[in-house]
């Protein structure tokens, strides 16, 4: 049988994704950090798989841990915030850095292995920034090689991989450029949840922590649910396995301003909640809307779960989670 070795297999992607692949009859492998936070995540989805724990940094560990690997799901990446986009020179730096080392070691590793195909998720954050909010429309793939500018150090790192990926000889690559995606097993850390587990994480600990939206909530954001997400990467998985490389946004263009977002948060708390915005914070692009015309034209693939639903799934899980105390977050998982 195929194996499928997925790094990065105790995060909030990685989880869920290998719930999808064993789902569908795969002969699965996790590859994680020693001591992850995130182990806990395989249990809440009812994955009995022990992971293959070690630096993958660490070329010799990883390039051990892929002999044998026919299809890998590279999802280990060091990933944040906005603030960790956007908050000092330093942070966007030494995130470019460690992802690129990474990639550098798993790219190297699949080639002296013989590994058939990678699967990889780039971002949102390959396309360019900057533009006047008049200009804003829904990236198509080709835009990433247009007034190249991607979004922060974690951004270069992703669109160096994609051209890195390029290069690479007898293997084919399915790469998904996947815009804001949330669910179960999302990070609810303080240091590095993004928009949404933020705002689920302030809502479910009110008053303690404040509600506080960074910027003034006209961003504007669609927001994947991980189950769809899924879905795209399996048959991503496929076309590339029977035809040929592709790179697709992943997404959805249902859209919602970070204030509607928080709104609709508060209301599924319950609570009476003030809602204050901080300008003086970052707050990312205006603007992060995929096109899906490829991926519906190659894939036959659209999102099918509604915004409401999703979130009043997510935030049931939250506080669960955050009852028992699992707001800590591995940093090492996309």
């Amino acid at each position: 049988m195929e194996r499928v070795v997925i790094t990065g297999g105790t995060g909030f992607l990685g989880s869920n994704l290998a719930k999808g692949l064993i789902k569908a009859g795969r002969d699965v492998t996790l590859i994680a950090k020693p001591a992850s936070h995130f182990e806990g995540n395989l249990k809440d989805l009812g994955i009995e798989i022990e992971p293959i724990n070690g630096d993958i940094k660490d070329y010799e560990f990883i390039s051990g841990a892929l002999k044998g690997c026919d299809t890998l799901y590279h999802f280990a990446a060091e990933v944040g915030n906005v603030s960790t986009m956007h908050g000092s020179k330093g942070a966007a730096l030494s995130v470019m850095q460690t992802n690129m080392m990474i990639d550098m070691n798993i790219f190297r590793a699949c080639a002296a292995n013989g590994v058939s195909k990678i699967i990889y998720p780039s971002s949102a954050a390959v396309y360019p920034t900057g533009g006047r909010p008049e200009d804003a429309r829904p990236f198509r793939e080709e835009d990433a090689d247009v007034n190249v500018n991607p979004e922060g150090g974690y951004g270069w790192a992703k669109y160096i991989a994609e051209k890195e990926l390029g290069f690479l000889s007898d293997i084919k690559v399915g790469i998904a450029r996947i815009f804001h995606t949330y669910g179960r097993n999302i990070s609810l850390s303080k240091e590095r949840s993004q928009v949404m587990a933020s705002l689920m994480r302030k809502a479910i600990l009110y008053p303690s922590e404040g509600f506080t939206v960074w910027g003034d909530g006209t961003q504007r954001r669609g927001f994947v649910y991980v189950e769809d997400l899924v879905d795209a990467l399996l048959k991503l998985d496929a076309y590339v396995d029977k035809k040929e490389s592709l790179i697709v946004n992943i997404g959805s263009n249902q859209e919602i301003t970070v204030a509607e977002l928080a709104k609709e948060i508060v209301r599924i708390s319950g609570k009476q909640i003030n809602i204050q915005f901080d300008t003086s914070k970052p707050s990312g692009s205006l603007v992060r809307q995929p096109n899906l015309e490829k991926i519906g034209r190659t894939l036959g693939w659209k999102p099918t779960t509604e915004i409401r639903t999703g979130l009043e799934t997510t935030y049931r899980w939250a506080s669960s989670r955050l009852a028992e105390g699992g707001s800590k977050s591995n940093t090492i998982s996309t």
